[in-house]
């Protein structure tokens, strides 16, 4: 579980200090879903620039230049690759053809060694899952909605990705990961998060939620693209659960995976494992439980209501007839 934020100032009216603060309020806030890791990258003289450090985002100090129209940002909760190894960290440095550009992932992809095997993607020094990702693109030699759709469509796993052009447009390809796009018209920038509760943080320490802002809708498959002008355009991809990829696929092949990683890392948000594995046990998808990992007022009224209808279900079984 990691987290994407960002912006992109396209009118260039909104104080550069306050860019700055922005920045540093989304990173910080988004430390919810995540502390390994924290980067940015942005464009400085026509190339891409990239900033990460393995350590949480309020530990570093995020200052990209003046004259920065857009930026995009991670927060990681390492799941696969050391993220000691500062390469295994997002967002990664790619080049398709002839455009560069920055690429960052939240989810987790499960097919990445077998288009290794197969082919699909050379191997590489860089242990991180969704690294893959970016190779599918380059493969193809260019950046735009074609690759990206012949990317979304090849891999497998949970996710949203965001991509960062040479040129300051903003790519979006939203799969079943969270995404939450507001559009300040009159301010003239595009603000982006993970989720709403990292986005209402970052905008409160700012006074940004004192301007109005327009929710974008984004679902799964789009691919969304929005240019340094603040033009955006669509295009869609299939996107294709493990289920309806393979007719014999069984969830519970996944599901155990994306266990493992909830009850090894449900102790950063203060969560109990039993607590975790009581939810699972009782119905609850990894994807859910993820979910509420996040969000504690709706993890304690789920577990006082599964207890309660626990008790209940003990005090009919004693005091019910049967005893």
């Amino acid at each position: 579980m990691c987290a994407l934020f960002g912006w992109l100032d396209y009118k260039g009216i909104i104080p550069k200090k306050l860019l700055k603060k922005l920045t540093q309020a989304l990173a910080n806030a988004a430390e919810e879903r995540g502390t390994d890791a924290a980067g940015i990258s942005y464009i400085k003289d026509g190339k891409v620039t990239v900033y990460k450090r393995p350590r949480a985002a309020h530990l570093i100090r995020f200052n990209a230049p003046d004259d920065t129209k857009a930026i995009m940002g991670h927060t990681r909760m390492a799941t696969q690759g050391d993220k000691k190894h500062n390469y295994n960290n997002h967002p990664f440095s790619c080049v398709a053809g002839d455009t560069s550009f920055a690429f960052a992932h939240n989810g987790v992809l499960w097919n990445d060694k077998d288009l290794r095997k197969k082919g699909l993607v050379p191997e590489s020094h860089i242990e991180t899952d969704s690294y893959v990702a970016c190779q599918l693109i380059e493969h193809q030699g260019k950046l735009d909605f074609g690759s990206l759709k012949y990317m979304a469509e090849t891999v497998e796993g949970n996710f949203t990705f965001t991509a960062l052009d040479q040129h300051n447009s903003l790519y979006i390809i939203k799969g079943s990961n969270p995404m939450c796009l507001l559009h300040f018209e009159a301010l003239g920038i595009y603000i982006y998060a993970s989720t709403e509760s990292i986005m209402k943080n970052a905008l409160k320490k700012t006074g940004l939620h004192k301007f109005d802002a327009e929710k974008v809708e984004v679902v799964e498959g789009d691919i969304l693209k929005i240019d340094e002008n603040g033009t955006m355009s669509r295009a869609e991809f299939e996107y294709l659960t493990a289920s309806s990829r393979f007719g014999w696929y069984n969830s519970a092949d996944y599901y155990p995976i994306h266990e493992e990683l909830l009850l090894a890392y449900c102790g950063c948000y203060g969560v109990d494992s039993a607590d975790v594995e009581l939810l699972l046990d009782y119905g609850y998808t990894p994807d859910e439980v993820e979910d509420m990992l996040v969000d504690t007022n709706l993890l304690h009224e789920t577990l006082r209501a599964i207890r309660f209808e626990e008790c209940e279900n003990v005090y009919d079984v004693c005091c019910g007839g049967a005893w």
